[in-house]
């Protein structure tokens, strides 16, 4: 049996029908850039994350470089962020000419430790970026608070999260940006690239309006040096037809890593920890096991997919070795060693989980 890590063609087919009518009806309309499903989109995210102000982008690493462009972070700045997460997160701060200074994360949800945040501050920090990191929000309520403390923007990295609660807001409304990605294998991911990016502020969305459109609010006036980065109308009409569904998708997200706890708990595997503060979305299902070549090894030869997500931190990462010389981070450089990620999507049959589950098993 063959097990991908995602199964994109299995959603397509489930509601073809719909995306494809969808795409049919904006080809006769030829209204491709800044057009009315666009628009609609934009509504509908605002409405479903609670804030006044949604805007689609290019991509979910445009969301992160515009959301720190239209909070004024710049040259000299530092940005707080964790180094266990996809470069993109490091990388929209390294274009706005900030530094993005890391700090550990926590052991059991691998998002950043709010505890170490206090000790990284210095005069020139801006700004703290959390990542919610395979779907699980993080403390955001005491990043709030840390962030009213000291007078600090929080720009959410929410590309993992589309979904996600934590108490009774989602992720996305609880700093002044939220920015999340679109790539396919998302919980809600189009057939490309895409992003958006969701706020309360109303000057914030003025900026963000300005910067994704060559810094234009009307046609031929640029009040900024902005960017062409826009969600087409083509993308954003199968993100609507997937929002119908995201609420079921996530449910089966939950079922599904509720059947592969269940069978790996308590046998020497570290199952995915669930605050209880929050509603997890399981972009990924990441255990952490001790011989994980071994394991990796053992289910690839039954034609299982898994996926180490990160193998190197970031403040590892050569890119980043002059400005990270002498940075430890025990608990991230612990747990980039042991992570694994198991098959994860809302079509992934109990069947499935068994077999996955089985062949860890006799490999352990």
């Amino acid at each position: 049996m063959s097990i991908p890590m995602v199964d994109l063609k299995g959603q397509y087919n489930s509601i073809k029908e719909e995306i494809c009518q969808g795409l049919l009806d904006v080809l006769e309309s030829s209204q491709f850039i800044l057009g009315p499903q666009g628009r609609a989109l934009e509504r509908e995210i605002a409405a479903y994350c609670g804030v006044r102000h949604a805007f689609g982008v290019a991509s979910g690493t445009d969301a992160l470089h515009l959301a720190l462009l239209a909070a004024g972070i710049g040259a000299g700045d530092e940005v707080i962020t964790t180094a266990f997460t996809f470069i993109a997160t490091a990388e929209a701060i390294a274009y706005v000419g900030a530094k993005p200074v890391f700090v550990d994360i926590d052991p059991a949800t691998f998002n950043i430790d709010v505890s170490k945040i206090e000790d990284a501050l210095t005069p020139r920090t801006r700004a703290i970026l959390p990542v919610h990191l395979f779907g699980q929000p993080a403390d955001l309520e005491s990043l709030a608070r840390l962030c009213d403390k000291h007078n600090l923007k929080m720009i959410e990295d929410c590309a993992q999260s589309f979904g996600a609660a934590y108490g009774e807001r989602m992720t996305g409304s609880w700093g002044d940006l939220g920015c999340f990605s679109f790539f396919p294998s998302k919980n809600l991911g189009c057939y490309g690239d895409g992003g958006m990016i969701v706020t309360d502020d109303d000057q914030l969305a003025e900026n963000i309006q300005m910067l994704r459109n060559h810094g234009s609010r009307e046609r031929y006036y640029h009040a900024v040096v902005g960017y062409n980065s826009r969600l087409d109308d083509m993308q954003a009409t199968i993100l609507r037809t997937k929002m119908k569904y995201i609420d079921t998708y996530n449910r089966l997200r939950r079922e599904n890593a509720g059947h592969y706890s269940s069978r790996l708990d308590g046998s020497g595997v570290t199952v995915p920890f669930v605050s209880g503060d929050g509603t997890h979305v399981f972009h990924q299902y990441t255990i952490r096991v001790k011989d994980r070549e071994k394991i990796q090894k053992a289910l690839t030869a039954q034609g299982i997919a898994s996926a180490i997500y990160y193998p190197v931190p970031l403040h590892q990462q050569e890119v980043f070795a002059a400005d990270c010389a002498g940075v430890s981070l025990p608990v991230t450089e612990q747990v980039a060693k042991e992570v694994l990620s198991l098959p994860m999507y809302p079509e992934l049959k109990e069947e499935q989980i068994d077999t996955i589950c089985r062949t860890l098993l006799a490999a352990l």
